[in-house]
């Protein structure tokens, strides 16, 4: 399976039960928000983090491979006027030359060949344009999510660390951002789950099991009892900061 299918099937549930992103990022990132002011973002899955751009009334071209995931965006933001949705991977996003403000990227950057990414952003943004590379993460050594992750590792063959293991890893990071200078911002962004969000989050990622697979029910039977062990009234307090790695490429 290649990266663009690892998501087909998800588009419904990677909807409703992934998180948006902090309010003060977007403050970081659109300074002087207008509707002339284009924002590229790349491998923009379902729109969450679109939606939040397009609510600061700036124009953004949202470039989709999976076509799951580029549907449910459509469907949902397409009462925003300054809304674009392309057919496009990360590596060739059929955009035009020097036509972007800025580059976001949100939960992504993990599936992308650095390189060719690297030179697809310098062939879209003006000049002295930044990309933001984003993730919501998981604070690692907390016990729920060390938890988490054993199930994961347990239920999930594919599982190779949260959001790629991308945290454990700045190489990538030093041959994308121009002479490997890049400035990195963590915004506190704890989350609350229901059972259901609780359960929805987990099977929204890229390695969880599928229906039909035989050990999705053994793997959702265990993060519910997980999420018993952690719940106070009705919901589980899930440790979550979000990371952004900013600078010119």
């Amino acid at each position: 399976m290649n990266n663009t299918d690892k998501f087909t099937g998800k588009a419904s549930i990677y909807a409703r039960f992934r998180p948006d992103y902090p309010q003060l990022l977007l403050d970081d990132l659109l300074t002087h928000p207008s509707p002339q002011f284009i924002v590229a973002d790349i491998g923009s899955g379902t729109g969450i983090l679109t939606r939040q751009l397009l609510d600061r009334g700036v124009k953004v071209i949202a470039v989709e491979p999976n076509e799951d995931m580029r549907t449910a965006a459509e469907t949902s933001l397409n009462t925003y006027s300054q809304f674009t949705s392309v057919s496009g991977n990360a590596e060739h996003t059929q955009l035009p030359d020097h036509c972007a403000d800025l580059v976001t990227v949100a939960q992504a950057f993990h599936w992308f060949d650095v390189n060719d990414f690297k030179k697809e952003c310098c062939r879209i943004l003006k000049p002295d344009q930044k990309v933001a590379l984003i993730w919501n993460s998981r604070i690692p050594n907390a016990p729920l999510i060390k938890e988490t992750a054993k199930i994961c590792k347990t239920f999930c063959p594919n599982f190779r660390g949260f959001s790629g293991g991308i945290d454990g890893d700045r190489s990538s990071f030093l041959r994308f951002f121009r002479d490997g200078a890049y400035s990195v911002k963590t915004y506190s962004h704890p989350l609350r789950y229901t059972l259901d969000a609780f359960i929805g989050r987990h099977l929204s990622a890229s390695y969880a099991p599928k229906p039909g697979d035989a050990s999705r029910q053994p793997f959702v039977q265990a993060l519910t009892e997980l999420f018993s062990r952690y719940e106070q009234n009705g919901a589980v307090s899930f440790p979550n900061e979000t990371r952004c790695y900013y600078g010119c490429v």
